[in-house]
């Protein structure tokens, strides 16, 4: 791949010179490839080829070769154009962007390295299931501690099943917000503390006399018992951003003494 700015080539595709289609040209291409007009199929997939880079490029991190990525992405493409039900008020971006992720994340998990068990991938599902059960049962997202629980299992081994099959993403990726604060993935996973933390650096004493007790609390929470935010929101019957401003902030303050 020629890494230029103004040109890039994935695949022996100047991505420089992709096509963008309008939303109106999309909803008719669609209608036709319906049809069965391939001319208009072939149409849509060009298209739509900056979605594949888009997509491609959250990958750039890992170290794969891009133009296997882009191309494996085009199938993703190839098969939400294939399947994309005309007839739903869904735009066709939205329905493609999973897609594309899917069979790119199939991809690297298939061809990855690494093996994982099969009563771990069974353990994780098995997870994901009761997370899903208590989460329409209790009417919130449950604590890794009850979903330990109502499997029988130990929490970290359960912890240890869905990280095993969660494909790595940046701890900086945003996963969503509230009331205009981002969230991040490095907000919802737990903390730890060993010798030579950041934390053990900081002038606790003096510090923490600054805090309210709610930001006492959240820190206690967050950082000496290892609770997630998502947990901690959970315990304190607020929104997780608001434990994620209130955490950042109190940590701004620790750190400016």
């Amino acid at each position: 791949m020629r890494m230029q700015y103004a040109k890039v080539e994935i695949a022996a595709v100047d991505t420089s010179s992709l096509k963008t289609l309008k939303e109106k040209e999309i909803a008719e291409l669609l209608k036709k490839t319906k049809a069965g007009d391939k001319s208009a199929r072939e149409k849509l997939i060009e298209g739509n080829l900056r979605l594949v880079l888009s997509v491609v490029q959250r990958f750039s991190s890992r170290g794969e070769d891009p133009d296997d990525l882009f191309q494996v992405g085009c199938v993703g493409l190839i098969k939400a154009v294939d399947h994309f039900d005309v007839s739903q008020p869904v735009r066709f971006s939205t329905y493609a962007v999973p897609m594309i992720l899917g069979e790119i994340r199939r991809y690297l998990r298939d061809n990855t390295p690494m093996r994982i068990s099969r009563s771990m991938k069974d353990l994780a599902y098995h997870a994901m299931q009761t997370k899903e059960r208590l989460t329409n049962t209790l009417g919130r997202e449950p604590a890794m501690d009850e979903i330990a629980a109502a499997l029988g299992v130990e929490r970290k081994k359960v912890v240890i099943a869905l990280e095993a099959v969660v494909d790595p993403i940046s701890l900086y990726e945003p996963v969503g917000g509230d009331g205009g604060d981002s969230l991040y993935i490095v907000d919802q996973v737990g903390s730890y503390n060993d010798e030579g933390s950041w934390i053990e650096e900081l002038t606790l004493r003096e510090g923490m006399k600054k805090l309210s007790p709610r930001e006492k609390n959240i820190l206690h929470r967050r950082f000496m018992a290892g609770r997630t935010q998502m947990e901690v929101a959970s315990e304190l019957g607020i929104s997780q951003a608001q434990v994620s401003r209130l955490e950042k902030n109190a940590i701004k303050r620790l750190k400016e003494g």
